[in-house]
């Protein structure tokens, strides 16, 4: 039988039906005990009503309509009275993020979502084309391609910044604190995401390892990643979750299990129906021990991350430093439907071990663009640090929303003029240019020269860069770091060059500190009691 738009209708309809009488059943029963089940009477008469209006305006309107579109808009109207994370997926967009979290999909290297009227960075994904480019967490994408998307759902933005590896899009940027747009010109590539894109020891004997995100790889990544750090001999750990938007749960769970051991209860979760309130424990005989874990966080550190530097906290088996991360706590599942679509449903919030709860509620207020003041926010905030938990051995930790670090760390924040050269990716091209006329002259002791420093302002000026004389003084150690990591990384791999620009990351050269100042996690967590003694 051909399938026409009458057919599809036809068959909608009949499936309503189905339901609705479905319903009847239940009403009828409930009539014949004398008790009348007010909400589902209530549910067949919104059902009878849509089907009404269905029928009419399929009828009467002036235009033929689009069954498909017209019931999909349906659904999204229905599930825009929920929470944010809650929507339908169509099927050229299910299968996409079902293999998402397998570590490969295409596009810029963003992960996004929508506050309020915006399509707003949550945080760049390390190696991709957004992040090369300077893309930064809080940037509000206003246009694609010259097509404004202001007020667009995640879903439409997502398909018209997505395209064929090679091909190009342009997006706009209103950036917080700066007052003109900023124009990025990105090629598409096909992204692979490692998950532990660098694993190394620094000099001073510290490990460290950075999670860029928890996909199916990462517990595997993870340990191979230990085991060779471990080979070579630690003094200490330090575990980077910095920008980290989460992933899979039961990756998060595994990666706890190698500092905790087996049988630890590590997260639980409580919903509306008995299905959605679980305990998941850990269930490998692996215990990671010998020296002191530091778990770095910031604000763009959600959901499967918050877990793990939770769990390391509530279990006292890491120091977790940083900012209060993002506070993503609420457990979405995901149900295939017919025809290719599926929807995504909240079913639960996340607890962590010690009874704290992941989800900053307030967040989810903003997403879906309801107002709220300073005064407010600051309050919510105050009320947060009330709510007193404990870890495992008895030191106090702080719940209502996010992971609070024991230590909080501030990072240093680009200036204007260092924004517009990461925006521009200057550093790119002229590193390219100089390793090609220099290759031999390179290793890794390699150091800027005055000489190559005063050449890359001229070539900033040539690209219609302004720069003052304050910026040249107050970003000249900023701007031969980059070029010094830029360089070392065409000559020596990503990882070589990474090492060279954490020398500049202010936040992980004040933790680093810590495993200098204190020989154990012992010293670490009686150290951060007497600064909480000192702020009361």
């Amino acid at each position: 039988m051909k399938v026409t738009k009458t057919n599809k209708l036809i068959m909608s309809i009949i499936v309503l039906l189905w339901f609705v009488a479905g319903i009847s059943v239940i009403n009828f029963a409930f009539a014949q005990s004398n008790q009348q089940p007010r909400q589902q009477t209530d549910s067949y008469s919104k059902l009878r009503l849509f089907t009404e209006v269905f029928n009419r305006v399929r009828s009467t309107y002036i235009y033929d309509i689009d069954v498909d579109e017209v019931i999909d808009a349906a659904i999204d109207g229905m599930l825009g009275e929920l929470d944010v994370h809650t929507h339908l997926f169509r099927p050229e967009d299910f299968e996409e993020f079902r293999t998402g979290t397998q570590g490969r999909f295409g596009g810029l290297g963003i992960s996004i979502d929508k506050q309020g009227d915006y399509i707003t960075v949550i945080s760049p994904i390390e190696g991709t084309p957004a992040y090369q480019m300077g893309i930064l967490a809080g940037d509000k994408i206003i246009k694609v391609d010259d097509i404004n998307i202001v007020g667009m759902s995640t879903d439409e933005a997502i398909r018209k910044m997505r395209g064929d590896p090679g091909t190009q899009v342009s997006i706009t940027i209103d950036r917080p604190g700066i007052d003109d747009d900023l124009v990025f010109n990105i090629v598409r590539e096909m992204i692979e995401i490692k998950s532990i894109p660098y694993s190394f020891r620094f000099d001073n004997g510290v490990g460290y390892i950075r999670i860029r995100q928890f996909n199916a790889n990462t517990s595997n990544e993870l340990s191979r990643a230990l085991d060779s750090l471990e080979e070579k001999g630690l003094r200490g750990l330090m575990i980077d979750l910095r920008f980290n938007p989460g992933g899979l749960l039961n990756e998060a769970i595994d990666t706890v299990n190698e500092f905790v051991g087996k049988g630890r209860k590590v997260v639980f979760t409580k919903g509306r129906i008995p299905q959605a309130n679980q305990e998941f424990y850990t269930t490998n005989d692996v215990l990671r021990t010998g020296y002191p874990v530091v778990v770095m966080i910031n604000e763009a550190s959600a959901s499967a991350s918050e877990i793990f530097a939770g769990s390391m906290q509530d279990w006292d088996k890491g120091l977790v430093v940083g900012k209060t991360s993002f506070g993503k706590g609420s457990v979405q599942q995901l149900f295939p439907l017919s025809g290719g679509y599926g929807v995504k449903v909240t079913t639960s919030k996340y607890y962590i071990h010690s009874g704290r709860c992941i989800d900053r509620e307030y967040y989810d207020r903003i997403l879906k663009g309801e107002e709220i003041s300073q005064e407010e926010m600051e309050q919510i905030e105050a009320e947060r640090k009330k709510e007193i938990y404990y870890t495992n051995k008895g030191r106090v930790v702080y719940g209502g929303g996010g992971i609070t670090p024991d230590i909080d760390i501030d990072q240093s924040t680009l200036t204007p003029f260092q924004i517009d050269l990461r925006r521009k990716n200057l550093f790119f091209p002229f590193s390219i240019d100089y390793y090609v006329e220099h290759e031999t002259e390179i290793n890794k002791d390699f150091e800027v020269s005055e000489q190559m420093f005063s050449d890359f302002v001229k070539y900033a000026l040539d690209n219609d860069v302004e720069i003052t004389d304050e910026d040249i003084e107050e970003s000249k150690d900023w701007i031969k770091s980059s070029l010094r990591s830029n360089i070392i990384s065409r000559k020596f791999g990503d990882q070589e060059g990474y090492k060279v620009s954490l020398q500049m990351d202010t936040q992980l050269q004040q933790a680093l500190e810590l495993f200098n100042r204190f020989a154990s996690l012992e010293e670490m967590f009686s150290h951060t009691e007497k600064l909480r003694e000192e702020e009361l």
